[in-house]
């Protein structure tokens, strides 16, 4: 029966007819009270069921991303620095705790940077992992251009590469020729000579400043270095980019040459990583983790002057061997982890490319970053740091030259790590002529 009537059938209708269809009868009332009373409480249930859902949600993003590891139990060394600097008077101990603050943060942040790539095609992951897997480094970074240390910035960002390069590096070969002693492990040797390359492209433009500054040939005095320093830095982002590009490329070939090889194209199926944590939740999560890491920097860089005095130890050992070996802790355990799965080609990505990133990326970008601030950082990274940086690079290259790998190799670069290290102990930095060092500066 419609419920719709229209004018013409209800003048030829009586009144009687029209309370025998029950559209004007006290039951047609109760049926409507009765139906509003009825959505009420499902419209409450409704609620109640996504306030459920979006707890249940919370609970287990929380759960994925903080309990899932056992790292995060260093987490709470975090609150504990900021407590110690306004409770107490320790430098040495406010740098420590965060130090070890940090090292969750920034394994967290690998994981949910990796997460988010999971989401995104190739070239938007690359930048990712450009933005984020050293954004520990790029963060201390720049809260010491901020402060003038650039002396600092340059030796912690050197440090990196060092502690990617022969501890990293080294540890992942010798746990790697240790599981499998009775053969040598074999990497791509065409995808290592151009890392390789890349690198020393990265330290040419690190020589030319600190030779023009040392032999005092520069046109206009601190000044050709200086804008030599910021044209090399864009150079060197271009050479970045078209690094990214040309890996882009290559990933998107390589399904049409593996199609050809019959049964490959389903193991590489089968090993997709699925994602753990949605999208959104792992863009949360990535502000979250930046920003404690920036609050743990800011008191990182204000402390470690005094940390120094305390702990008796050069400003240059705590910066170049002390900060890279807690950014890179996370890369650290996962090149170790997949030498010893005898997938070295990822061991060799982690490190080598970790080092690729900070050399052609982060330490340029902090000299554009520097120009922007009126801050006068540079590439000349004097010759001391310059000479070692470029022997490491020279001793990895020519250990990794015929594509192979054992536990010997993983000790040499351990060693060679070590020489490092106890010359950057005894190292110190003297003020430039006519300027004041910012790491022995006091305001």
């Amino acid at each position: 029966m419609k419920r719709a009537i229209s004018m013409e059938c209800l003048e030829g209708r009586s009144v009687v007819e029209l309370e025998n269809a029950s559209l004007l009868g006290p039951s047609s009332f109760q049926r409507k009270s009765l139906s509003f009373a009825e959505v009420s409480p499902i419209d409450h249930d409704c609620e109640k069921f996504s306030q459920d859902v979006v707890r249940s949600k919370v609970l287990s993003s929380i759960k994925v991303v903080v309990l899932s590891t056992k790292i995060n139990l260093l987490m709470p060394f975090g609150p504990m620095a900021i407590l110690v600097h306004n409770l107490f008077d320790s430098h040495g101990l406010v740098f420590l705790f965060c130090l070890l603050g940090i090292i969750p943060l920034a394994e967290r942040l690998g994981y949910t940077t990796e997460q988010l790539a999971l989401f995104t095609g190739p070239a938007v992951g690359g930048l990712l992992y450009a933005t984020f897997g050293n954004a520990t480094e790029l963060i201390i970074s720049i809260h010491a251009l901020k402060s003038g240390f650039i002396h600092l910035v340059q030796q912690s960002l050197l440090g990196s590469i060092l502690s990617n390069l022969l501890l990293v590096l080294g540890c992942a070969l010798f746990a790697g020729g240790v599981v499998f002693y009775k053969r040598e492990q074999s990497f791509n040797h065409a995808d290592t000579s151009v890392d390789f390359g890349l690198l020393l492209m990265a330290v040419m433009g690190l020589i030319f400043p600190a030779v023009l500054h040392a032999t005092h040939t520069e046109l206009e005095n601190e000044k050709s270095q200086l804008n030599l320093s910021r044209f090399t830095s864009c150079i060197l982002l271009v050479a970045y980019v078209c690094y990214i590009v040309f890996q882009v490329k290559s990933q998107k070939n390589l399904p049409a040459l593996v199609e050809e090889d019959g049964g490959l194209n389903k193991e590489t199926t089968d090993d997709a990583e699925v994602p753990e944590i949605s999208m959104w939740e792992s863009m949360i999560w990535l502000a979250i983790l930046t920003g404690g890491i920036s609050v743990l920097s800011g008191y990182l860089v204000k402390t470690i002057e005094g940390a120094s005095k305390e702990l008796k130890m050069p400003v240059a050992f705590l910066s170049v061997i002390l900060l890279p070996i807690v950014g890179n802790a996370a890369e650290h355990a996962g090149s170790v982890m997949f030498a010893v799965k005898d997938k070295l080609d990822l061991s060799l990505e982690v490190a080598v490319g970790s080092s690729i990133q900070i050399s052609m990326f982060l330490i340029p970008f902090c000299v554009v970053v520097g120009w922007m601030i009126d801050c006068p950082m540079d590439l000349n990274f004097q010759p001391f740091e310059t000479t070692t940086l470029f022997m490491s690079v020279i001793i990895v290259a020519f250990l990794l030259h015929n594509g192979t790998s054992n536990y010997f190799k993983g000790i040499m670069l351990i060693l060679c790590y070590l020489i490092v290290s106890a010359s950057f102990y005894v190292h110190t930095d003297p003020a430039p002529i006519g300027e004041i060092n910012p790491l022995t500066a006091h305001p």
